[in-house]
């Protein structure tokens, strides 16, 4: 039987990420449908060599936005990209192959946020 998630340790639930990146892209939301579309453009903390953040311990009082996931609101976030490995738990999927952002994405301190949806990105492994 799987491990349910609230019987995880903390340590246990962070070794879960696979530190792909994918949940530091910006990202659009369509005012009328609610569609999530995912940019190119990444949070000024975000290290593109370690795909990590380089504030991970204060990122949510740095950026307010930000969300810290739990076992307890994983569930509850509608834009966890298909191959999250946070998501595939919460699914009972098997993980999927790792895939990252490395390379693929400039900093949000680089572009103007009117021109965001200039970045809108399309890849299949989100």
């Amino acid at each position: 039987m799987a491990k349910a998630l609230k019987d995880y340790t903390p340590q246990e639930w962070e070794n879960i990420c696979t530190r792909c990146g994918k949940c530091c892209l910006l990202k659009l939301q369509d005012e009328d449908s609610g569609e999530i579309y995912y940019t190119d453009v990444v949070c000024r903390y975000f290290d593109s060599q370690t795909c990590s953040c380089t504030v991970y311990d204060r990122r949510c009082q740095l950026v307010p936005e930000c969300i810290k996931l739990t076992p307890d609101n994983v569930d509850k976030i509608s834009w966890m990209p298909d191959s999250c490995a946070y998501r595939r738990l919460l699914e009972h999927r098997p993980p999927a192959p790792h895939t990252t952002i490395k390379g693929r994405c400039i900093s949000e301190t680089l572009v103007e946020e009117a021109d965001l949806e200039d970045h809108i990105v399309d890849w299949d492994d989100l």
